[in-house]
């Protein structure tokens, strides 16, 4: 019996020795290849080549015990069960002739909002008519809306009239020329967009630039 150190000092088995298996499922053999493009299906002698089958005898003959009968009867309804009631269902002439009651016409009645006071006494029914309403000073002052700018002008109407001038007014070369876009030759016709141009090429940096583009200076560690 080998000892525990033995045990370890066994090498690792290579679990990718077979590199090249194309399945999941480990086979002991490789599947035969086949020339055919296709999939060939073949049923099993268990499947039915038909939807219809003939019925043995034993069948025909047979008979069903009386818990398959009990079982193939349809479940009864529970007690007391009644259908869904229809949404449109014509009222009894009582129900159209009844008149409301003292009591009803009580209970028909909005809730009142009730004020409670400050010492403590039973709170009693107070209409909204009769509720204090009077604001403060403040309060006054600050709903007081705001009066317009004496130079406001409101909104100007989508529709204005066009004097002359700007109906007869033409146009100068240099607006028809800034007016105009910028012609570029398009990528097929042999236009570059990485081009530098020579004013670029030649610019210079200002001071300020150069100061920005230095690197932020870093602390030494002084022994």
């Amino acid at each position: 019996m080998a000892t525990p150190i033995q045990q370890l000092a066994q090498p690792k088995p290579n679990r990718l020795r077979y590199p090249d298996r194309r399945s999941v499922y480990w086979l002991d053999e490789l599947p035969p290849k086949t020339t055919s493009p296709t999939t060939k299906i073949v049923s099993s002698p268990s499947s039915r080549l038909s939807p219809e089958w003939d019925v043995s005898e034993w069948a025909l003959r047979a008979v069903p015990s009386e818990r398959l009968c009990s079982l193939a009867k349809p479940r009864q309804t529970a007690v007391g069960w009644q259908p869904d009631r229809s949404l449109l269902f014509p009222l009894s002439r009582a129900t159209q002739k009844a008149v409301a009651t003292s009591r009803i016409c009580q209970l028909a009645q909005p809730k009142r909002k009730q004020v409670t006071g400050g010492s403590g006494h039973k709170p009693r029914p107070v209409p909204m008519t009769h509720m204090p309403c009077r604001a403060s000073a403040h309060i006054e002052l600050l709903a007081t809306p705001k009066h317009e700018h004496p130079k406001f002008e409101g909104e100007r109407s989508v529709c204005w009239p066009i004097s002359r001038a700007s109906r007869n007014y033409i146009a100068s070369q240099r607006l028809l020329e800034l007016s105009s876009p910028k012609e570029r030759k398009a990528l097929f016709e042999g236009y570059n967009p990485y081009i530098v141009s020579r004013a670029a090429r030649s610019a210079s940096p200002s001071p300020r630039i150069q100061q920005l583009c230095l690197p932020l200076p870093r602390k030494c560690c002084s022994k």
